[in-house]
Order: C-alpha cells, then sequence, then structure tokens
C-alpha cells in the first residue's frame, strides 16, 4: 500500500480516550501589526488544532450492564466496552498544551491529547 496525502493516518490507531490533534498554523501577527517571533504561541496554555483520529473511549467491564444500550454498537462477545468520546474527526478542538504529546509522524507535526484535556469543541454541521 501507498502513503498518500488522504490515507496517511489509516494505520494509526489511537487507544483509550485520547484524540490526534493536528494543530493550526500559528499566527504571527497580533491584531495591532505586531511581528512574533516563532514559538511565542506555542508556549501559550491553551491551544486549538483538528481533530484527525478519535479513540475508542472511555473502556467499562464487559459485565457492566446499563437499562438502555443504545449507544454501544460493539458485539456483545467482545470483553472490553467503551463510552464513547464526545470528539469527531474533523472538529475544532481548544485543549490545555501542558496535557498534550507532540509527535512527528510523516513530517507531520500532531499533539495526542486526552479528552479531559480538551476544553471546547467547535463543530461545523449543517444547521437544518
Amino acid at each position: 500500500m501507498h502513503i498518500s496525502e488522504t490515507n496517511k493516518l489509516q494505520k494509526i490507531i489511537i487507544v483509550g480516550d485520547r484524540v490526534l490533534i493536528k494543530p493550526k498554523s500559528p499566527k504571527d501577527q497580533t491584531k495591532s501589526g505586531l511581528f512574533l517571533p516563532p514559538g511565542v504561541q506555542e508556549k501559550e496554555k491553551v491551544q486549538e488544532g483538528y481533530v484527525m483520529k478519535v479513540g475508542p473511549g472511555y473502556p467499562i467491564p464487559a459485565d457492566y450492564t446499563f437499562e438502555e444500550e443504545s449507544w454501544n454498537q460493539n458485539d456483545h462477545d467482545e470483553e472490553v466496552r467503551y463510552i464513547p468520546l464526545q470528539a469527531k474527526e474533523g472538529d475544532l478542538a481548544i485543549y490545555l498544551q501542558r496535557d498534550a504529546i507532540e509527535i512527528n509522524y510523516q513530517s507531520e507535526r500532531y499533539f495526542i491529547v486526552p479528552q479531559a484535556a480538551v476544553l471546547m469543541l467547535i463543530r461545523e454541521e449543517d444547521l437544518d
């Protein structure tokens, strides 16, 4: 299989309650027109980026039952079930930088962030 821009993330599996985020390109100029040196925005406590991949969620024991399991689409034969995460691919995530782990994959910069470090999601959906 040849790795291209469209399929380069297909082989990545995010585990647990983590989210793979591609950081938004930082602005190098303030609203007043001052140019910022490289790395200034990276030191900010809160960052933003796009959700590229999402883990399966929070694991729960197989013998744990709910009265209504409409959210769970897994087979009952599995040993582990998951409570799904709120984040979805394509969301713009505002997250805490201190909890993010930076990785480089295929010459691209990404962050792996636990769901608990995501403060807000902006989802572009058609409002009908």
